[in-house]
Formats: C-alpha cells, sequence, structure tokens
C-alpha cells in the first residue's frame, strides 16, 4: 500500500486533493440541457469506480496486512458501517449544496456552506483525533473561513451576482455546511487513530474511500430520486431523461466523478501521516481552485471591477497562508 512517508509528498497529496475538489465542477458546466440530478447518477458511478482502481493500484502494493483485500477481510464491520454513512451523509450535503447555489447563487451558497463545512470537520475531527498543534490549525481554519466570505464578496461584487437571497435558500446552505462538515468526523473513527494509548479504527485510507463512496452511491437511491421527484428548484425530472442523455454527458459525469474520487482517496490517504483534521483543511481549500477556473477558463471575471479583484486578490492570499499554517500544524 502507497502511503507518504514526509510531510512534502503528504501536503502534494493534500494540495491535489484541493485541485480535484475545485474542479470537478467543470465536468457538469460542459454538459447542456442535463439537469444536475441526472447528471449527478453517472458522478456517483465516477467516485466509486475510481476509489476502485485506486485501491487496486496503489493502495495493493505488497501483500502485507495493510494492502486492499487483506485490510477489508480484516476490517471490522461497525468501520465499514461508519464510511458508508459518511459517504451518505457527504453525498447529501453535495446535493443540498448544489440546490442552494441555485437558490442562491454562488456567492452565498458557496461560502456559507463550505465556511461551515470547514469548522464543523476540522474542529470535529481534531476532538476525536487530535494530531498536530492546535493554534497553528486554527489559525490555519480562521484564515481559510475568511478566504471563503472574501470569495463570496469577490462573487456578491460582480454586477451579474442580482439574486435574490431567500429564507430557504440561507436554510439549505447552513444544513448543507453542517452536514458537509460531519463526514469527515466519521472517517476519523474508521480509520485507525490513537484513544488513550489504545488504537481504533480499521480501515485504511483506501479501503475507506471504497466504503465512502460506496456509501454515497447507494444514497442515491434515497437522496437523489427524492429530488428527482421533490427538487429544491425547478420541476420534477424522470429516469427519462437519463437514458435520452447523450454519450457524451454520462462520460463528463462519469469524468467528474473520477476527478473528485481522487482527490477523496489522496485526501484519506494524506490523513493517515498528517490526521484528518489537517488534510480536511488543506483539501477545502477547493474554493480558491474553483474561482481559478472561474477566472481563467470561464471568465466569470470578466469587466468586473476593482472591488472585486481586490477581494480575490485578497482570498488568495488568505487561503496561502491557511495552507501555510495547517501545514506547518503538522511539525
Amino acid at each position: 500500500m502507497f502511503t507518504p512517508h514526509s510531510l512534502n509528498v503528504a501536503l502534494l497529496m493534500m494540495i491535489t486533493s484541493a485541485i480535484c475538489w475545485g474542479s470537478w465542477a467543470n465536468t457538469y458546466k460542459g454538459v447542456k440541457n442535463y439537469r444536475f440530478e441526472l447528471f449527478y447518477w453517472d458522478y456517483a458511478v465516477g467516485i466509486f469506480l475510481i476509489s476502485l482502481i485506486l485501491g487496486h493500484t496503489m493502495g495493493s502494493t505488497g501483500n502485507d496486512a495493510a494492502s486492499l483485500v487483506n485490510n477489508i477481510h480484516s476490517a471490522n464491520v461497525n468501520d465499514v458501517i461508519l464510511a458508508m454513512v459518511g459517504g451518505a451523509i457527504f453525498n447529501l450535503a453535495n446535493l443540498l449544496l448544489v440546490a442552494a447555489i441555485d437558490m442562491a447563487g454562488l456567492a452565498i451558497a458557496f461560502p456559507v456552506s463550505i465556511g461551515i463545512a470547514l469548522v464543523v470537520g476540522v474542529i470535529t475531527s481534531y476532538a476525536q483525533h487530535p494530531k498536530g498543534n492546535a493554534t497553528l490549525l486554527a489559525a490555519g481554519v480562521l484564515c481559510a473561513v475568511i478566504a471563503v466570505v472574501l470569495d463570496g464578496k469577490a462573487y456578491g461584487s460582480l454586477a451579474t451576482a442580482s439574486r435574490s437571497t431567500s429564507r430557504k435558500s440561507i436554510i439549505t446552505c447552513i444544513v448543507s455546511g453542517v452536514l458537509m462538515g460531519l463526514w469527515a468526523p466519521f472517517m476519523t473513527r474508521a480509520m485507525p487513530h490513537e484513544v488513550n494509548g489504545t488504537v481504533l479504527g480499521t480501515l485504511g485510507p483506501y479501503a475507506a474511500a471504497i466504503f465512502l463512496t460506496l456509501g454515497a452511491l447507494l444514497s442515491c437511491f434515497i437522496w437523489n430520486i427524492y429530488f428527482m421527484k421533490h427538487p429544491l428548484v425547478g420541476e420534477p425530472v424522470s429516469f427519462a431523461g437519463f437514458f435520452h442523455a447523450p454519450a457524451s454527458a454520462h462520460s463528463l459525469g462519469i469524468l467528474g466523478g473520477f476527478i473528485w474520487g481522487t482527490g477523496m482517496v489522496f485526501n484519506l490517504v494524506a490523513a493517515n501521516f498528517t490526521g484528518v483534521a489537517i488534510s480536511y483543511a488543506i483539501g477545502q481549500s477547493a474554493p480558491m481552485v474553483a474561482a481559478l477556473w472561474g477566472v481563467f477558463a470561464w471568465k466569470e471575471f470578466k469587466g468586473a471591477g476593482s472591488a472585486a479583484k481586490i477581494y480575490l486578490a485578497l482570498m488568495f492570499v488568505f487561503y496561502c497562508l491557511a495552507i501555510v499554517l495547517v501545514a506547518r500544524a503538522n511539525g
């Protein structure tokens, strides 16, 4: 099983996870006339497939107890359930986040949801597995929160950001953020960690990723079907649209899942070295990556005023500072 043996390698994997988490949505922007609820089925299949592929390659080097198959055979059933529950929670949070963006716009939904998720995830994960310097970790989290607020300010300064904010959209953002921050503690409990000198948790990072993505895929039959019938935005949608969609739309959905799933595997593998709280915090730098795509690929800030550009520049500064502080917290 491949795992990082130095902070530099672990940090590189965590930054890669942030890039993946901030980039997968580009695949959805590439499809036309394909509802997100339908796209999400392809995406969910993609995240599960890539976790299997990486598990049977990177996670299967050697034939020791830590290799994927041996780890799964020896894993505690309770830890498997915890990982799958974490995946189901993530899936619901992600669906709510997309609905909130549709209702309130990215300027409000993304900073509120991801900001809450970052705080909830890091604090609860660190409480369960207190690894790293708490002061530096707290400072890094604060900088990341400031960065996502500045990100929202930058989008809000755009002339096109004129959507009204309803009570329903704010509640959706808050619920999404809390849920998005709760899958990490489940993974902390499922993966090996020390409590009062006793090592608990039996899932290695590759097995944990497989069961988390399996939980996400299976939960689509609950969450996604519900939102297809009772969407928070738009009219109900049927499976007919899924089967009538072009192959390119399905391919982009699976590719989006591959990108996000790669980020998840890398994040959990890095957590094996740094602890989940630190890897999760750096992985949640994804809004910075998404903003870069928005600026350079989708030209979302074309013609933006000076205020938007200042907010954007400050956001990058605070996110870089957050990454440095959280990385140093491991020392």
